[in-house]
């Protein structure tokens, strides 16, 4: 059990007496596993954490991460790095939370594990993305849904980008010490999980055109693709999708109620663990269950590559204007050519 000790302010007036004013916080003496209670000035956390529930969760993510590495070697799908970022930072998330659980006065343990939790979602919304953007490539003939999907992928993906960026500012300044900065940080925060909410919404209405195009051909017969798999591929990313909203709803309502003692969703652990990290560990064993590889296979399942451009100038009309330089200076050709 933690003890407490009062810590006092000591202030001088004016009139060179002394004032003691009433302690804001008590600092505790560390229990088992360097516990102290919530209130006390050297807690990290507002709850006793668990080390049990932390490890059984990073030994899941463990398991479904090296599902998703040899899927990935199997399918030959190198885009689906992505997932396994995902996946890796909550598996990585919950190791620290594991052994910060075993020593609550490590603070290092508590910021990064703080920050791997709230920016390894995002790399599995990208994954969402990026797989309906290759169906809507791979399965229409006018790849397009709303936007082209090769624009799908690119708009989606940077509004990701944008969000990771904004919701990682945020999330860095809530382990401050400083109580303006913290709440500071918490707004910036709420303002990145909020872009985040409003691309999701927005690309579930382009992921709605999709399905309902792709319907219409799989009823008319004219898929040219095996539909086995297609119809549990799509709605197996449309069931992560839910599962996102379902936890950036949590985070908006969690950080929504300020990041102090009053706020019940900072004193429980179960709240994160169930709203967060389980819908996350849903959304990546349904991935492995159904992985969109069974759908997208073969080289016309990815974007052709495209030469690299600078300037608008295309690397082989380069070359080819070179090749026609070099000849005119040679006097065996007076051809003209255009960039």
């Amino acid at each position: 059990m933690a003890n407490l000790s009062p810590t006092t302010t000591i202030t001088e007036g004016a009139s060179s007496t002394l004032e003691l004013a009433t302690p804001l916080c008590t600092t505790a003496v560390p229990g088992e596993f360097g516990y102290v209670p919530p209130g006390a000035c050297n807690a990290n956390y507002g709850f006793y954490p668990s080390w049990q529930w932390n490890l059984a969760f990073a030994v899941a993510f463990g398991i479904t991460t090296f599902v998703h590495i040899v899927q990935a070697w199997r399918f030959k799908k190198t885009f689906c790095w992505v997932i396994i970022m995902g996946a890796l930072w909550e598996t990585a998330c919950f190791i620290v939370r594991f052994l910060g659980a075993r020593n609550q006065q490590e603070l290092t343990y508590v910021i990064v594990s703080t920050l791997l939790f709230l920016l390894a979602p995002i790399w599995i919304n990208a994954f969402a993305y990026m797989v309906i953007a290759r169906l809507v490539h791979f399965l229409l003939p006018e790849p397009k849904a709303i936007l082209s999907a090769r624009w799908i992928a690119k708009s989606f993906v940077a509004a990701d980008i944008l969000s990771f960026v904004v919701q990682a500012a945020g999330g860095s300044m809530l382990a401050d010490d400083d109580p303006k900065q913290k709440e500071t940080g918490q707004r910036i925060y709420i303002g990145g999980i909020a872009i985040q909410l409003l691309f999701v919404l927005i690309f579930i209405v382009v992921a709605g055109k999709f399905e309902r195009r792709l319907r219409v051909l799989m009823r008319d017969g004219k898929l040219e693709r095996e539909e086995a798999w297609v119809r549990p591929v799509v709605w197996t990313v449309f069931a992560v999708l839910f599962l996102i909203v379902v936890r950036i709803i949590f985070r908006l309502i969690e950080f929504g109620g300020g990041a102090n003692g009053k706020n019940e969703l900072l004193k429980h652990e179960a709240y994160p663990l169930w709203l967060d990290a389980l819908p996350m560990l849903v959304a990546l064993v349904l991935l492995n269950a159904v992985h969109p590889a069974i759908v997208l296979k073969g080289p016309e399942s990815e974007f052709p590559k495209r030469p690299w451009t600078w300037c608008g100038l295309r690397k082989h009309r380069l070359e080819e204007a070179y090749a026609l330089a070099s000849r005119d200076q040679s006097g065996e050709g007076g051809r003209e050519f255009f960039v």
